[in-house]
C-alpha cells in the first residue's frame, strides 16, 4: 500500500473509533437520567435487562473500538516503515502510541462506570 492508501485507511479505522464509542456513551448517559428517575426502584427484571442492554452494547463496542485501534496502529506501523513524506502521514506516526488509551483505557474506563452503575441499579439506596 501507498502513502496515501494508508492515510485513507486511517481516517477510516478512525471513524469507526469514533462510531463505537457512541452506543455506550449514549446508554451509559441514558442510564443516569434513567436512574434519576426511578430507575433503581423497578422490578429486578427490568433493571437486570438495562443492565444486559449496558453490558452488550459496551462489549460489542469495545469490540470494534479495539479492532479498529489495532487496524490504526498496524497503518502507523507500516508508514513508518514506508518512510512516509507527508505531514500528515509523519503525525499519524507520531499519534501511535495514543492508540493504546482507545485499545486499554477507554474500555476500561467504560467497565469502571459500568460497574458504578450495577452498583446504583442493584444496591438499595446507592442511587
Amino acid at each position: 500500500m501507498n502513502e496515501n492508501e494508508l492515510t485513507s485507511y486511517w481516517s477510516e479505522a478512525r471513524r469507526q473509533i469514533i462510531i463505537a464509542q457512541l452506543g455506550p456513551i449514549f446508554l451509559l448517559t441514558l442510564t443516569v437520567a434513567f436512574l434519576q428517575l426511578g430507575l433503581a426502584d423497578t422490578p429486578l427484571a427490568v433493571r437486570l435487562a438495562a443492565a444486559g442492554i449496558l453490558l452488550a452494547t459496551g462489549v460489542l463496542g469495545a469490540v470494534a473500538q479495539i479492532a479498529a485501534a489495532n487496524e490504526g496502529a498496524a497503518v502507523a506501523q507500516d508508514l513508518a516503515t514506508l518512510g512516509t513524506t507527508s505531514a500528515l502521514g509523519r503525525s499519524i506516526v507520531a499519534s501511535a502510541p495514543w492508540i493504546n488509551v482507545v485499545r486499554i483505557g477507554t474500555p476500561a474506563l467504560f467497565t469502571v462506570i459500568f460497574v458504578v452503575l450495577l452498583v446504583a441499579l442493584f444496591i438499595p439506596g446507592a442511587a
